[in-house]
This record gives C-alpha cells, structure tokens and sequence, in this order.
C-alpha cells in the first residue's frame, strides 16, 4: 500500500546508455549555404542517442542530432550531465530539464547545451508514454491520426531539374502529399527557372514549397518574393537570416505567400520571439535543437494560441507525434536518412503520415546502428 506523501510508488532512473552515432547519407547534398561557400556538402547526420531504465526496468529511448559539426561535443557533454539523472523520479520531465540546463549554464542555456538536454528529454516522455501504454502523440492529447507530409531530401540543389522531378514522381507515388525544393543560387534567374520547370513538371495541384536555407538579404528576398508569387507556393522558407525578426516581419506583410523559418532557433525564447512580433506566418521549429519536447511544447502552444501554420523541421520519427497533437494546420518534413537507424517504418498514404499507434515514440534501434557507433558510455546506480 502506498503511503500519502510518500515515494515509495517512484520508479526511479537506474541506467543511462549513452551512444554517438554516424549515419552515412547515400549521396552527399548541397543546399545554399554550401555554393555561397558558407559550408560544405552534407555526407552524414551525428546522432546522439540516450537509452534510459528505471529500477523496474521500463525503458526509454531518444535522440538528438546535429549536422557537419558539434557531434563530439554532444557526446561530450552528455556524459557531464548525465549522472544527474540517476535516482531521479523520470516522470518529472520538466524539473528534470531545467536541472541538466543549469548544470551546463557556464557554457550557455541554448545551443549544444540545450540540444544535448533534448536526447535525454526526449527518451523521458517516450518512457512516460510508454507507462502510460499509449503512443507519445495519444499522451499529449492528439487532434488526427495522420498528418500531411512533403519531400525535402529528393529537391537540393546539386540535383538537376530532372533529377528533382524524378524524384518528386516517386515521392508522389509513395503517398508523399507535397514536394520541397532547395532554392537560393547565386544567380537569381536560375533560381526562378528551376521553381518554374519544376511548377510545370508536377502540375498546379501539387503543394510545392522552397527553401532558402537563409541565403537572401532583404531587396533580394522581396524581390524574389514577389517574382515567385505567380507559382502558388505553399511557403517560402527561411528567406532571410535565422536572426533577422525585423525583416522577416517586414517580408511577410509584404507578400501573400506564406514565410517561414524556425529550424535553426536553439531555444524556446527564440521561437517565441518570432511569434510575439507577428513576424511569420509559419512556424517550423526542431524539437532537437530547442532542447526538446519539453521547450517545442511550450513554444507550439504558443503558436496554436495564435492560431499559426506549423511544419516542424526534420527528424519526422519525433515531429509526426508533435504534429498530430497540434490544433491547427500542419505539416511534417519526409526525409528517409534516418529510416536505417530503426527498425520501424514510417507508413504513408495519400498525402499524408499515419501517427504510429505504438507506445511512445514507437522506435526501436536497428542492429546495424552498431555499425555506425563511434563512442559509447554506460553508467548505473550501482557505479555513481
């Protein structure tokens, strides 16, 4: 019998496994920032992944992930952190949170800090959902059972016209609802050609979306803007600087297309900076790197108070959940780079996402990620 008051009904944290892994991408991939020379080809994804059981032996599994740059350092981090875990009640995600936060403060409460903190996060609430015996999307109270979804992997732009719309045909074929393609040339007139061949290919009654990756100044993106309005965009993404809330208030009263942007924001605060000026119409933040479910929820019941499109970027084995319990319109990214890391498939049909009905996130990791395990760390009860 449990005792009013007491804790002997806690289930408390007694492992946490800990995992960096490098995910090998089949053909390596150009966006914007790497013909401004601002970065190089993407090859890889650098994955964080946090396995942790309670004393009764219920288990949660999350990641988090990074691109080109700061995986070790994630890893690095993680081990500092991670033995504050141990002993703690793992339904009280949010003391939680804000404890490994403030343990890593001297280095910053955003960023590698906060993106490390989102692996750990995000295997809490898959063990809350899974005690629970529901998906993570149920837990959270979900509005659908599915959700429309676009490609993005098959539209960058060291692919060619052709080679785009290929793609898209599978994609389409697959149930995919919409395509994205990668915009943000050097030349403009290219960009505008691209968008107008790839319209023409796929048809007026496909979604189609373009991304800039942050690669236009203000007169270039409203001149761009405007110059793409005749293509019935589902939104233009990210035209401007992931810091630029001004001007991005300025682009969106300026345009009848939608403007997006979010994913590279490391924080909560930061999302809700662009909310709290009106300053886009759509907001597409990644629970990884704002720190995860945790700080994501917060900002999205934001969002859905001001009643704002969302389409989460990314990491679609977390976002379909996120998605599925958000009030109003939304999207989910389709990008198969991460399929191999699990043993589960995705299911898609007609446009749209099917919410896994699998208790939590509904992920296992698939034998080969052994393969592709650069560093491991192990701790327990027994050893702090």
């Amino acid at each position: 019998m449990t005792v009013p008051g007491s804790n002997s009904s806690i289930d408390p944290i007694r492992s946490i496994r800990l995992y960096s892994i490098i995910v090998p991408l089949n053909n390596s991939v150009s966006d914007a920032k790497v013909l401004t020379g601002r970065q190089q080809a993407l090859k890889e994804v650098s994955l964080l992944v946090a396995e942790i059981e309670t004393e009764s032996g219920l288990e949660g599994l999350g990641f988090t992930y990074t691109l080109r740059t700061g995986g070790p350092a994630q890893f690095a981090h993680a081990k500092e952190i991670a033995p504050l875990l141990i002993g703690e009640d793992p339904n009280d995600i949010q003391r939680l949170w804000n404890k490994l936060s403030w343990a890593g403060a001297s280095i910053g409460r955003y960023g590698l800090a906060a993106q490390t903190i989102a692996a750990f996060d995000s295997a809490l609430w898959d063990m809350k959902a899974k005690r629970a015996g529901v998906s993570l999307a149920k837990l959270l109270g979900a509005y659908r059972n599915e959700v429309r979804c676009y490609n993005t992997s098959g539209g960058y732009l060291q692919a060619s016209v052709d080679e785009i719309l290929d793609k898209s045909t599978t994609s389409l074929a697959r149930g995919i609802g919409g395509i994205k393609i990668k915009v943000g040339h050097p030349d403009r007139r290219l960009d505008l050609r691209r968008v107008e061949a790839i319209r023409k290919g796929l048809g007026n009654n496909v979604p189609l979306m373009v991304d800039v990756n942050q690669q236009w100044d203000r007169t270039t993106a409203l001149r761009m803007g405007r110059a793409l309005e005749q293509y019935n965009l589902q939104w233009i993404e990210e035209p401007l600087d992931a810091y630029d809330i001004e001007g991005h208030t300025a682009l969106a009263a300026a345009l009848d297309t939608p403007i997006g942007t979010g994913e590279m924001l490391t924080s909560a605060n930061e999302v809700l900076a662009y909310m709290q000026q009106g300053s886009i119409d759509l907001i597409m933040h990644d629970a990884p790197r704002v720190g995860g479910i945790t700080p994501f929820l917060k900002a999205m019941q934001v969002a859905e108070q001001r009643g704002m499109m969302m389409a989460p970027h990314f990491v679609m084995e977390i976002h379909i959940h996120l998605a599925a319990a958000y009030a109003h319109e939304t999207w989910v990214e389709h990008f198969e780079w991460l399929e191999p890391v699990f043993n589960e498939r995705l299911e898609i049909r007609e446009g749209k996402m099917i919410v896994p009905s699998r208790p939590g996130l509904g992920l296992t990791l698939h034998e080969q990620v052994k393969n592709w395990t650069v560093a491991s760390h192990e701790l327990n009860r027994m050893k702090i």
